[in-house]
């Protein structure tokens, strides 16, 4: 790694959690891939992961720190990586990037947003609950 922290040839962090292609109805009136839809999909794999770790039912209650570094284009597949923060007493906390595939090599991959989402689990009833029963 550099010392600016930028490595020559990055590579996504964490696990593959969700992947998916950008279709033309997710796309802006520039006919970019909305922001927005990108956020819904880090939150799908972020929740993926979640349940996992809390062994049930969770939801999202913070996204902190999103960043968009370039947009995306219509026919991308687009691939959300997670990686487990923290795990708190009914918490979890989970960095989510998402890369695309380059649009003339589908090899080369770039890195188009992070962000951290947390989540907590709960109950059927609503409540909050541990995240790992014992």
């Amino acid at each position: 790694m550099k010392e600016s922290g930028l490595d020559d040839t990055p590579t996504p962090a964490g696990a593959l959690s969700l992947q998916t292609v950008a279709m033309p109805k997710d796309t802006n009136a520039a006919g970019d891939i909305f922001g927005g839809w990108l956020v819904s999909q880090m939150d799908l794999a972020a929740m993926i992961a979640a349940t996992r770790v809390a062994n049930g039912r969770v939801v999202t209650v913070a996204i902190n720190g999103m960043a968009f570094y370039t947009p995306v284009h219509v026919g991308a597949v687009v691939s959300c990586y997670t990686e487990i923060l923290e795990i708190g007493r009914s918490s979890v906390r989970i960095n989510v990037e998402v890369w695309i595939s380059g649009k003339h090599s589908p090899e080369e991959q770039v890195k188009v947003t992070e962000g951290e989402f947390v989540f907590v689990a709960i109950d059927p009833s609503g409540r909050t609950r541990p995240v790992r029963e014992r």
